[in-house]
Order: C-alpha cells, then sequence, then structure tokens
C-alpha cells in the first residue's frame, strides 16, 4: 500500500498534523474522519480537497468515514466567517444528506465489503437525545474557558472581525467538534481527524477532549490540507456567478469543464495534484510538456478532463467538449439542439441577448432582425450585404437568403434562434 502521507506531501496537500500521526498510518489500517457542512445538497469545489484526502486515504488502506453535520450545521462555526449560518430544519438536513452522499459516492467506495469500506455518518444522530445538562457533565467540564479562548478562530471573531462578535452557541461550537471525535474514537475506533487548515484549532479540542476524558495514554491525532487559494492569492472556486457547484442542476457539466479549463498556468501544475487521482510520472510528464508548449493548455484539458468525468461522467465530457466547439470551433444545427436549455444559456451567457414576441415568427430574417428590440444588424441593406458575402447563420446554418422566412421549427429547444454575423459575433434571441 503507499504511504498516505507521502501521498499527500507530494501532491502539495499536506498543512500539518500532529506528531505520530505518520508512524500510525504505517502501523494500522486507520478510521479517519473528514466532516462537512450540510446546508446546502450539493458540495462545491472548495470540497474537493478534503473529499480527495478521503480518497487517497482510502486508496492507502484506510478506512474513511465521511461525517455530516447535521447538529453542528444548526449552530455555525466560527473559523474563518465573519457572521452565523442559517439554522437547518431535520428533513432538509436529511435531504442534503442523502444528495451529498451521492456525489461522493464517486470519490469513494461505500459498497464494497473490504474492511476499510467508506461509511458516512451524521453527528445529529447522537447530538438529538443529548441534553444540555448531560452536555455539560460529559464536555464542558473537560475544558476550560482558558482553553477555548486561545483558538484564533476565537479571537479573530472577538477582536472586531464580526459585526455581532461571537454568540455562546458558536462558542461552544468547538466543543461540539470535539465530542464528535470522542464520539466517533469510542464507537468506531475512529483515531485520526482530517480536515482544512482553518479547523485545526477545533481539531485539537477534540484530542484534548479525548485525552483529558479518556487518559493521557488514548492516542488521536489530527491532519490538515492547506486552504486552496489561485495564484492571484483569491479564494478558490469563486466566481463572478457564485460557487461552482457539484451539483449539475447548479452549474451545468459545460460550465464546470470550462472552469477548470480556464485556470492559470501556475494553478493548473498545483491543482492537477490535487483534484486528480493520476500518478506523480504522469503528472510529471504532463507538466514538462506544458512547459514546452503552454499554449497547446495540455495541462489544463487534462485537469478539466479527469475532474469533469469524476464528478460527472464521460458522456458529460464528450458534451461539454461539444459544447465548447460550438463558440470556439465548427458545429452543426444538430449540435445545436443537442444541448439542453441550461448548457445553451451557459454556452452563450456572453453574447448579446435579445427578446423578441413569438408572434413575429413567420416573417423574412431582414425584417426580424433589424428591429429596434432585435438590433443585430443597423440596417437592412448591412444585413443583405452581409448575407451575399456568405458572413451570416442562423443556428450554426449559412442563411443563404436575407429574406428566408424565419418560423417556429427553427426554435432551438421550442424558444431559442442564434444569429451569428461574422466568425465570432453571436446573437441569442429568446422568443417568447
Amino acid at each position: 500500500m503507499k504511504n498516505f502521507v507521502e501521498e499527500l506531501k507530494w501532491r502539495g496537500m499536506l498543512a500539518q498534523m500532529m506528531p505520530g500521526t505518520e508512524e500510525l498510518l504505517q502501523r494500522e489500517m486507520v478510521s479517519a474522519y473528514l466532516g462537512t457542512d450540510p446546508t446546502a445538497d450539493s458540495l462545491h469545489i472548495g470540497h474537493l480537497c478534503g473529499i480527495m484526502m478521503l480518497r487517497h486515504l482510502q486508496r492507502c488502506g484506510h478506512k474513511p468515514y465521511l461525517l455530516v453535520g447535521g447538529a453542528t450545521g444548526m449552530i455555525g462555526d466560527p473559523s474563518g466567517k465573519s457572521q452565523e449560518r442559517n439554522l437547518l430544519d431535520t428533513a432538509t438536513l436529511y435531504h442534503n444528506q442523502e444528495a451529498i452522499k451521492k456525489q461522493v459516492s464517486k470519490f469513494l467506495d461505500f459498497e464494497s465489503t473490504e474492511p476499510n469500506k467508506a461509511e458516512m455518518v451524521n453527528n445529529y444522530d447522537w447530538m438529538k437525545d443529548f441534553t444540555f445538562l448531560d452536555f455539560a457533565r460529559e464536555v464542558g467540564k473537560h475544558i476550560t474557558v482558558n482553553y477555548m479562548m486561545a483558538k484564533d478562530s476565537v479571537q479573530k471573531r472577538l477582536n472586531g472581525e464580526a459585526r455581532d462578535g461571537l454568540s455562546f452557541t458558536e462558542f461552544t461550537y468547538q466543543l461540539l467538534q470535539g465530542y464528535d471525535f470522542l464520539y466517533l474514537y469510542k464507537n468506531h475506533g475512529v483515531k485520526l481527524q482530517l480536515g482544512g487548515n482553518d479547523q485545526w484549532g477545533n481539531m485539537t479540542t477534540g484530542t484534548e477532549l479525548i485525552r483529558r476524558t479518556l487518559g493521557n495514554e488514548t492516542e488521536t491525532f489530527c491532519l490538515t490540507c492547506p486552504l486552496i487559494t489561485k495564484a492571484d492569492g483569491k479564494k478558490f472556486g469563486k466566481t463572478e456567478s457564485g460557487n461552482i457547484w457539484l451539483d449539475r442542476n447548479r452549474t451545468t457539466p459545460y460550465a464546470f469543464y470550462q472552469f477548470w479549463l480556464n485556470v492559470s498556468d501556475e494553478d493548473a501544475e498545483k491543482y492537477i495534484r490535487i483534484f486528480t487521482s493520476l500518478e506523480q510520472e504522469t503528472i510529471e510528464n504532463l507538466i514538462a510538456e506544458h512547459r514546452q508548449d503552454p499554449g497547446l493548455r495540455v495541462l489544463q484539458k487534462r485537469l478539466a478532463e479527469e475532474v469533469t468525468v469524476m464528478v460527472h461522467s464521460q458522456e458529460d465530457l464528450e458534451m461539454a467538449k461539444a459544447a465548447s466547439n460550438i463558440l470556439f470551433g465548427k458545429a452543426t444545427r444538430e449540435n445545436l439542439q443537442q444541448l439542453d436549455e441550461a448548457t445553451l444559456l451557459d454556452v452563450f451567457a456572453g453574447v448579446p441577448h435579445f427578446e423578441m414576441d413569438k408572434t413575429l415568427l413567420g416573417q423574412p430574417a431582414v425584417e426580424l432582425f433589424t428591429r429596434d428590440e432585435v438590433k443585430v444588424f443597423a440596417s437592412k441593406g448591412e444585413m443583405r450585404k452581409l448575407v451575399q458575402g456568405g458572413g451570416v447563420s442562423l443556428n450554426k446554418e449559412k442563411l443563404a437568403a436575407f429574406d428566408r422566412v424565419v418560423t417556429s421549427e427553427d426554435l432551438i429547444n421550442g424558444k431559442y434562434l442564434l444569429v451569428q454575423r461574422g466568425k465570432k459575433n453571436y446573437y441569442l434571441i429568446t422568443v417568447k
């Protein structure tokens, strides 16, 4: 089996770990957990580094637990945030849990009969009947306020980074997370907690709680991955339109593929190590090939392919590539018609959009595309000239005659017309 720590090191996925962690992983099959927040019914690519840690853990022969923070998700974690989270009801939490498990099943093996098959747990299951008095007696008495106050996440909130200070609910968050580790250690033999480096304070509270509750000889460990940023220092995974989600209904496979395809050269070298399962030699060869001719974007293409197939499917990758060709290469009307509406709108998100009333259909193209509300061409004369020169297409087909009648038969997805003037100028018309 591969050495998990070495695997993380060469991939740039190791920030810090407690002394003795590597020795433990080399000595036995280790059960390790990573917590994730169930406040949405989809993960986004900001979660991917943690999920890839679990994937590598399992591939190195250890047992991964994904903990869905149903209870802690109802409270909010102060780490790295300036405001409390919204609180969720139980029905929403369980719906989100099932959706997340379905996504993570593409990365982890939950189904095998192997002893290191992945497990999913929800801390709401053991916290829902835990009374405040029980919590104060079994958890609160073991950790001092001084210890809790010293944590960076608490200090930042108290020193004015948050508008409203720090609520008691959030202050106790590190104890709740610490109790998760204690519970999983006692009931599942979990000895290692994984997480992002911003979680180090909460994670070490867990090892401290276990030590003070069960005795100094009890060995538990923490290991973190660095927070992933872009080369310019900005937060990874965010775009102008928001998060890049793993759920195709929130982020289409096309938009997902395009995100990876458009990362910088520097980021591509970092991300291909973190977000793929490619071997070290393969990655080094790809980087060397890319550096010889960065213009070919070999690294970005392979990165986009690997992650899109892993999160979605080979079929979705092919569709994303075909969709890319519609805008940047040769494509046909058939290619256009194969796109679902969300992908079509993503592909042409950056082009001018017009709206047109459906009752106008049945008129010549020259009448429709020179109207004030659909000003694709400045005048009928300009359009005639361009059509005669072969420079106008409707739905990726050359317009042979400027007075060709446009009907409902021409509509893509029953409501769109795509006009192209020259090679690069597109106009999307929504017919209502």
